[in-house]
């Protein structure tokens, strides 16, 4: 069984290369673009089979939350500084409740138990 270090360091790469295949998905032009596409479907691969390690030893709400919490973040951040997308203060509030709910679930809730 992977230590709590080795589950966490897993957990971020998934993470990571989940928001590297969203940003070529983003360079694919919709499948248009081969390079782009290829690495997006590499990238993807790599973060679920990351993902799945992860599964072994944390329970798939809490590893799905970090997940999606980070996630979220990482590519909203990636989106404005590549790609040049700007968010109102709307949309920065709601990813901000995103993060709270997440950051709720893992520090408060007791039904996250595995």
């Amino acid at each position: 069984m992977p230590s709590f270090f080795a589950t966490y360091a897993m957990l971020f790469t998934a993470i990571a290369l989940e928001v590297i295949g969203t940003s070529f998905l983003q360079r694919s032009e919709q499948f248009t673009r081969a390079l782009p596409t290829f690495l997006m479907a590499v990238s993807y691969l790599g973060a679920f089979f990351f993902l799945s390690q992860v599964l072994r030893t944390m329970p798939v709400g809490v590893a799905y939350a970090i997940w999606s919490g980070l996630g979220i973040v990482l590519i909203s951040i990636i989106g404005r500084v590549v790609f040049g997308q700007r968010l109102d203060l709307p949309a920065i509030i709601g990813l901000c409740l995103i993060v709270a709910g997440v950051l709720v679930i893992n520090l408060l809730s007791k039904t996250v138990q595995h």
